[in-house]
């Protein structure tokens, strides 16, 4: 079945039976309306039991009549909304099934949840394109006179009137159409039209009995002290598992950065629930990481994929100096573009496994009911003895990552030595707490710069050896750039000029980083070159033209450390 795909960019207007309709041609850039439609249109919606489609902004219907009959995805986008068309098909055993080519678009939010008619909305619609000098089409005027019922429990019938005006041609998602919208909008409201405050007619159609489903799980409010450190941690996961889910649709469509973006969001969930165990616990946690780790490692191959093709792309064009032949310039244009193509196949194979949808649920089913030290010491038997308190911590062990069990032991330790320690300690706010997690995360960047630094000129390591302490510097500097921001957004703390300093690392070892990336994949390249009996010297020329491209990105490391020490020192004043 094919699929149409665009972005929707319209602006709708609440108006009443009597009002008429204004001279349209008044808009600047309109000269003429080119055509009048008649349409008598039905709709019927289509959603889960809890409405997660309706909550997350994307309507889903099977329409008939007009000149668009078919099934349509609405998906939000940064200029408005993408719109995927499919075929209207045909009934399977006396029911339509939702194509699945749309399906597909919505998997992180439907999951294996059923879609089922939610309302109906009949629209007798007269249409008008609007068309420039050159006949040109630049927007289409819609007056709808609507009827809909909600399927919902309490639903009833209602109707209304009311305009769209939606951009046409090239003007959707340009400057140009957003000045078009707004004098459009201008000129329907003082012919006694109102803008919508519903944002679609499926939100008109369901109208109160929208209150009577049930939330979905990624909606519920935890049970959490809303002034407590685990307040701050939940809201952070939270808006991270919300943009992970917001771009697996883009991924699927493959936009621009949207790999990247959703890299970055499950790196960022990762790295909370590592920096912040011992706030947010429990068995579950290590599966979850282990999971986002996978997904990470997945999407990372697509995203090395992607720089590198860009870096390439850039070396051929600044190379002037007739050294590369043909052969080479024909691997190096199109060679890493055939392997992120690969690489973004594996990614939508792994967004369509069973073990990514059990990961949504697991984040939705931690984030609803977050198991906090705070619950697990309020449920525990109170037990003050010292071997107790080991025991707990080292349950607490088998459930952390690699970097997290260094933290329990010392937390065991110090457990011991201060049995009398209050189950909720009380007297340490909000503040401190997350200013602790802070200090272990700066700690740990501390020790991976002392190593970075001291090996960059030992000669018992290999090359590789010495730009991976760099690496796992980097790696320090996102986590605790990740911490800062969750900090800075719940608490008082003052973490901005940590967060920018470790964001300037982050891009100073990040430019560093994608420099070594692109020198093993032009390693990779000779190799092959060299066993088709092909001239290997372009690769080499490449290879140390990326490594000086390396070494300058260090010129900034130095500077760049010593504004994150000087941004902690402040936070330090916290914890004395």
């Amino acid at each position: 079945m094919s699929t149409q795909s665009f972005l929707e960019v319209e602006a709708k207007f609440s108006v009443a039976e009597s009002t008429q309709l204004p001279e349209l041609t008044r808009l600047e850039g309109v000269d003429h309306v080119a055509d009048t439609r008649h349409h008598a249109l039905s709709a019927i919606y289509y959603d889960t039991e809890d409405l997660r489609l309706t909550h997350a902004k994307v309507t889903l219907r099977r329409r008939t009549g007009g000149n668009d009959d078919g099934w349509h995805i609405k998906i939000p986008s940064e200029a408005g909304r993408t719109e995927i068309h499919a075929e209207l098909g045909e009934p399977v055993d006396g029911r339509y099934e939702v194509p699945s080519e749309l399906l597909h678009q919505v998997r992180s939010i439907v999951r294996h949840n059923e879609l089922t008619p939610i309302a109906q909305v009949d629209n007798k619609r007269t249409e008008m394109v609007l068309a420039d000098a050159d006949n040109k089409p630049v927007a289409e005027f819609c007056d709808d006179h609507v009827t809909a019922f909600s399927f919902l429990p309490g639903g009833e019938q209602q109707s209304w009137r009311e305009w769209e005006v939606e951009l046409a041609g090239e003007l959707p998602g340009t400057e140009e159409g957003t000045q078009f919208i707004r004098r459009a909008t201008s000129l329907l409201i003082g012919a006694g039209a109102r803008v919508s405050s519903s944002p679609s007619k499926l939100k008109s159609a369901l109208g109160d009995s929208y209150a009577n489903a049930p939330l979905p799980p990624a909606l519920v409010s935890p049970d959490v002290d809303p002034d407590s450190p685990a307040a701050a941690v939940i809201t952070a996961l939270q808006a991270n598992r919300d943009k992970l889910v917001d771009y697996d649709p883009r991924v699927r469509r493959d936009e621009w950065d949207s790999v990247h973006q959703m890299r970055v969001a499950t790196r960022e969930l990762r790295s909370h629930l590592q920096t912040f165990h011992g706030i947010v616990v429990g068995p579950e946690i290590e599966k979850i990481e282990a999971d986002l780790k996978e997904l990470a490692g997945i999407l990372g191959v697509a995203r090395d994929a992607e720089v590198v093709e860009e870096r390439w792309q850039k070396l051929l064009e600044s190379e002037d100096s007739d050294t590369l032949d043909d052969s080479t310039r024909e691997h190096i244009a199109q060679d890493m573009g055939t392997a992120y193509r690969r690489a973004h196949r594996r990614v939508i194979a792994a967004l369509d496994s069973e073990r990514y949808l059990e990961l949504l649920e697991s984040l939705d089913r931690l984030l609803a009911d977050p198991p906090t030290a705070d619950k697990q010491q309020e449920s525990a038997p109170v037990n003050d003895d010292a071997e107790q308190t080991e025991e707990q911590s080292s349950t607490e062990e088998g459930a952390a990552s690699s970097e997290s069990r260094e933290d329990n032991a010392a937390a065991a330790e110090k457990a011991k030595k201060k049995p009398e320690k209050k189950s909720k300690d009380k007297s340490a706010d909000m503040d401190t707490v997350m200013a602790q997690h802070l200090e272990k995360a700066y700690n740990k960047l501390v020790k991976r710069h002392k190593k970075a630094v001291e090996n960059w000129d030992n000669p018992e390591l290999s090359l590789h050896e010495r730009e991976d302490y760099f690496h796992d510097m980097r790696k320090a500097a996102k986590k605790l750039r990740y911490a800062a921001e969750a900090a800075g957004s719940a608490t008082n703390l003052k973490t901005k000029r940590l967060y920018k300093a470790c964001k300037q690392m982050q891009s100073v070892l990040g430019d560093f980083q994608d420099s070594v990336t692109s020198r093993d994949k032009l390693l990779e390249l000779a190799d092959s070159a060299r066993r088709r009996g092909e001239n290997t010297f372009g690769y080499g020329l490449l290879y140390q033209r990326e490594r000086t491209i390396g070494l300058k990105a260090l010129d900034d490391y130095a500077e760049s450390f010593k504004d994150i020490k000087a941004a902690f020192k402040p936070l330090r004043k916290k914890l004395k």
